[in-house]
This record gives C-alpha cells, structure tokens and sequence, in this order.
C-alpha cells in the first residue's frame, strides 16, 4: 500500500481552508505557506561506545515565523523523514495560532531509532544536533521542544550545550561592550530556547500531562456543545448553537491508539472524569478490557511486562479473564463512543474510515487522519476534533514556561492548568463557531481561525 505523503495531505487542508476565505487572502496564504521559509538538513558524527563514529542525519523546519518565533518539537525516529518534518512544521504553525500563542511554526527529527542507543550515546547525539543547529535557534528565533521518543532529560541536555556555544561563540569576543548584557540575558533568558525540560532546568510545572489535560478539556467543550453530559463535570453550553440532547447514558466509553506519554495521560483523565477507556494499544499491539482500563495499573503491568498482553487491569486488580489481546487495526475500529488516535501518522485512512464505529475521533497524534478519511469521517457525521485544536495543551504550556524564564519567574500547577483550562475552552468555542459560521468540518473550522491569525499578523 502507498504510503500518504504527510506534506501533501498538508497542503490539502490548507487548500480548503484557503478556499473559504476571500480570494486575495486565500492566494496570499497559498502563496506563503505552500513552502517553508528555511530548512536545515544536519550532519550529526557521533563517537559510538565502542569507539566507533556513526554519522547520523538531522532534520530542522522552520515554516513561518509571522506570529513570532519557530516553535516545535523534535523527534527521534527511524522514519524520519524532510516531507514528514516539513508537514509537522506546517501544523506547529497553525496549531500555535489556532492556540492564539505568540509564535510561528518549526519541527525537527534525527533518524534514529533511540532504543539502540546506549544512554551515553543517545546524550552525544543530542549534544551533537544542538550544536548542528545553534546559530538558528534562541528564544527569539526558534524554540525546539520534546516529541516523540524525547523527553526533559534530552532538552536539559541540548540547552546545555546550546549555552556552551553560545558562551564561546559570543562571549568570548573581545572589545564586545554588551558583555554586561549578554551575561544577564544568559542568565534568564536563555532556557527559554527550549522547553519541556525538567523543573530543574527552568521547566513548567504541569508540562509532562499538559497535552493530555488539554486534549481532556477540548473533547469536554466539544461534547458539551454536541449536546453530552458527562457525570461530575460542569457543562457551560453556548445557548446559541442549540446542541442536541444526547441519545447517550453515561458513562461514554474510549478506545486510545498509543499508550506513552500523551496517550496514558489521555486515558488517565478520561477515566477521571468517568469516560471508560475499555482498550489501549502501542506500537507491538493492544488490550481490549470491556470493563474498562485502570490506567495507572495497566502502565505498571506494561512496564513489568515490556509490552501490554496481558495487562487486563480493571479496578483493583489485573486478570487474565478480563479482556483479550487485539491490534492496532482492531482497536480502531471498536465500537467506542471516543476514539483517540495518539500514536503516529495516517491511521485513519479512506481504506478504514468506512469501518469506524466511534460518535468522535478526538486526535491525540500529529496528522493521524488522510484528508481522504476526513471526508468519509465528516460526510457519516463522525466529529473529528483536528489535532492543531486537541493536542495544543502541550505547546501552550510551553509557551507558558518560555514566558517563565523570560521573566525568571516559576508558577504554579493550579495557576498553569488553570490558564491552560481558559486557553482550550475559549479556542474550541472559537473553533466550534467557525464551524457553524462557515458550515464545515472541525479541522477547516481550525484551519480559518488560524489562517486568519496569521494574515493579521502579515498585514
């Protein structure tokens, strides 16, 4: 089977954003965000730990900076790829403006597959990438951030290095007479050159379960207005768009592809707020519990285990009795109220989108679902909430921690989850109106929000 080339399906959501707004600004933006604005392809020797050097080949997209600085994640994957990186950039840029957060659009990825690395090698790597790219990144140019397969341990690696060039690439020039300056500016501003790092190093509190959280409170604002009521949780319903009562008795039932980071936290707050999540899958497969998942034990077993069979944690207790083993196609297609794709790209695709049963895909992952599917999904009346709205709790936190260490200042949880609550409440509402507005899908509802953002700021 072909496989979906991600910057294609990029350029076709934009398209159709594009096309409903007027024709000037429509070929303003094609013309602008068809490409990226610069694209870095790296060279990164690493010394192996036996002595050995592997040459490692590194990727960074920096799309548009209109709204601000380059702001994304940087990933370590053996399929990384430029066309992937290009289409992750290209959706960083609208997710921040979808988000109406003071930055542009940037990714980046190493092929590798960091499970082969030794510790000590993985941290030459990183060192290695910051360095590749130090000249093109800063706390006003371009602010990386973990992805997939990174994590705070990695970014409090790349900043170190990143302040190490930077000191004896800048400071140590002679005759400079902002020495003074640049050594306060070091002292504050610098770790906001990358965020998602350890409390530690100048990391937010709430960051590790930010995207999780958030993706938790856009799927609550848009079942709210679907017309769901979900036990314990407060609805505020715009009186305006006259949801539906729902035909549904709680408590909904999830299904979530990909069981790391974002994913556990996803099932973890679904399950707080009484949605049962009754399967969970990773890359080696998944587990169907009808019952429902107890996530905390179920990532205990798995981490025991190194995988999910047999993880059938329900309750208190993990048993064999409880569920089955199934895979990632299967669990795609389970007859779930929720479906959250978190994992990686294109799984919903025009081969399987017929046979989805789920009321509302929520996507957790960067561009899991083909432009091909998004029209099968939305012409069978299937929700999806596009990943540009659902996963920017992450980024906004980040963006919350960036201002942080501008400001030398460390908030608190409740005050961070407090003005990530507001932040996704108030742009799914914008989202859902522009739905309403301009009769059409929740992802180019996302899309002309934010291609509005941006030709504001343009102009």
């Amino acid at each position: 089977m072909k496989r979906t080339n991600p910057f294609e399906s990029a350029m076709i959501q934009l398209s159709r954003a594009a096309a409903k707004l007027p024709k000037k600004e429509a070929a303003l933006l094609m013309t602008l965000l068809s490409q990226p604005q610069r694209i870095l392809h790296v060279t990164i020797p690493v010394k192996m730990d036996n002595g050995t050097i592997n040459v490692f080949q590194g990727y960074r997209v920096q799309f548009n900076n209109a709204r601000g600085p380059y702001k994304g994640g940087i990933r370590y994957h053996p399929d990384v790829s430029l066309d992937e990186v290009k289409a992750l950039s290209f959706w960083m840029t609208m997710k921040c403006a979808v988000a109406d957060l003071p930055f542009g659009g940037g990714k980046g990825g190493i092929i590798v597959d960091p499970k082969k690395l030794s510790q000590k090698e993985l941290e030459r790597l990183s060192r290695g990438y910051a360095r590749a790219i130090f000249d093109c990144i800063g706390p006003d140019k371009d602010v990386p951030a973990p992805d997939v397969n990174t994590n705070g341990t990695i970014m409090g690696w790349m900043l170190d290095e990143y302040i190490k060039v930077i000191k004896s690439k800048v400071y140590k020039v002679k005759g400079r007479k902002d020495f003074k300056t640049l050594q306060t500016f070091d002292s504050h501003a610098l770790r906001a050159t990358f965020t998602g790092k350890a409390i530690g190093d100048g990391g937010s509190e709430g960051r590790e379960e930010a995207t999780g959280l958030g993706g938790l409170y856009v799927l609550l604002a848009v079942l709210s207005q679907l017309g769901y009521r979900i036990q314990g949780v407060g609805s505020r319903k715009n009186k305006k768009l006259n949801p539906k009562p729902s035909s549904l008795t709680p408590p909904l039932t999830a299904a979530v592809q990909g069981f790391g980071n974002v994913g556990y936290n996803v099932a973890k707050f679904l399950t707080d707020v009484g949605i049962k999540v009754v399967a969970v899958s990773d890359s080696r497969g998944g587990i169907h519990v009808p019952e429902g998942i107890n996530p905390a034990l179920t990532l205990e077993c798995k981490k025991k285990n190194g995988y999910l069979a047999g993880c059938y944690c329900s309750g208190s207790v993990c048993d064999l009795k409880k569920g089955k083993t199934i895979t990632n196609t299967q669990l795609l297609e389970l007859p779930v109220d929720i479906l959250v794709p978190s994992a990686l790209e294109n799984v919903l695709t025009a081969e399987n989108a017929k046979r989805i049963k789920a009321k509302v895909v929520l996507e957790m992952a960067n561009g899991p679902t083909t432009p091909e599917a998004d029209t099968i999904l939305y012409k069978r009346g299937i929700p999806v909430i596009p990943d540009i709205l659902s996963n920017s709790g992450g980024v906004s936190v980040s963006c919350f921690e960036w201002e942080q260490n501008l400001k030398g200042q460390h908030w608190t949880k409740e005050a961070v989850n407090r003005k990530l609550k507001s932040k996704m409440e108030k742009e799914t509402t914008n989202v859902w109106l522009a739905s309403k507005k301009y009769k059409t899908d929740l992802r180019t509802a996302a899309f002309i929000v934010a291609l509005q953002r941006i030709v504001k700021a343009i102009k």
